[in-house]
């Protein structure tokens, strides 16, 4: 039989190797969370006139297979610094419905420091907060979608390893230095007037139009577009009057957009409608296929229990 004396030692030797694990993969999950940014980007961004910690965004294309990190120069206003192709992102074109759909999200959302995920099984990740306020308005479901590494998606973007730890230390970056929460905008494709005709047959056109008015703003302005959501819709940069606020449910409260913004718009717009004109007379490249609404929706998560 073992002895009280060894049955002691071989307790303290185990608690001492589990301290010793322990402490190995927490100085793992620092060593990722904290790598900072390669050099080449670093130069690229005192290049671009962009501090070290001032406030990023990112785009996502699905069609395009990328996704876009842009962050803010001195002069206030955003450039893109690093663009990185997709691993793999579930689905097919169109917003995520119900939870199982295996759908990757499409619209505008926030990233705040608690929801970037160090100890994730997938390398790094964050969660890109979907569902949204417009969603919710819309009765859509769904948890922890994510970008993330290991190049593995069930219905989030799914990065690779080192890719993620890129994304992830400029997010990490801005919060040092600042920023509350990042906006990451989820597109179906680059919404250009050539694939707007290609998709203007498509069930979710009238959604993706809608999107495309908060992807103009920030094409007009390179600085991501208030958000907010009223009737069931998006509304960018819209400021209500007096007291009134926005509820995504409720009426929109009277509102309006400054002088410049409208005129500018107005001006892209005008030039779109006679690209689209155009295009829409030839012929495209097929249409990748999408959703079509929330009864495929509805077939997609039955099979995938």
């Amino acid at each position: 039989m073992i002895s009280k004396i060894t049955r002691i030692g071989l307790l303290a030797a185990a608690v001492a190797l589990a301290g010793c694990s322990e402490s190995a993969l927490e100085s793992a999950v620092s060593a990722k969370a904290n790598k900072p940014l390669p050099e080449r980007i670093v130069t690229q961004m005192k290049a671009k006139g962009m501090p070290r910690t001032s406030p990023v965004m990112a785009r996502v294309f699905k069609e395009e297979g990328k996704l876009e990190v842009w962050k803010q120069k001195s002069n206030g206003r955003f450039d893109l610094i690093a663009s990185y192709d997709i691993c793999q992102w579930s689905g097919q074109l169109g917003p995520k419905f119900i939870e199982g759909d295996r759908q990757a999200p499409e619209g505008f959302y926030t990233v705040g420091p608690s929801q970037l995920n160090p100890r994730s099984s997938y390398h790094l990740a964050f969660n890109i907060g979907y569902p949204n306020a417009f969603d919710r308005a819309h009765g859509r479901t769904g948890s922890n979608l994510m970008v993330h590494g290991g190049c593995s998606s069930s219905g989030c973007y799914s990065m690779t390893d080192a890719q993620v730890e890129e994304i992830y230390a400029f997010a990490r970056d801005a919060f040092t230095g600042g920023q509350r929460e990042f906006q990451i905008q989820a597109f179906p494709f680059r919404m250009t007037p050539e694939n707007m005709a290609r998709y203007r047959n498509d069930p979710n056109y009238a959604f993706w139009s809608m999107l495309k008015e908060g992807y103009d703003h920030f094409e007009i302005t390179k600085v991501p577009p208030k958000v907010d959501v009223c009737e069931k819709r998006y509304v960018f940069n819209q400021v209500p009057e007096g007291n009134a606020t926005f509820s995504p449910t409720g009426m929109c409260p009277p509102m309006s957009q400054p002088g410049s913004l409208v005129s500018a718009y107005q001006s892209q717009k005008t030039s779109f409608d006679a690209a689209f004109a155009t295009y829409s007379d030839k012929k495209l490249p097929a249409p990748r296929d999408s959703i079509a609404g929330i009864e495929e929706a509805k077939l997609v998560a039955d099979w995938t229990r």
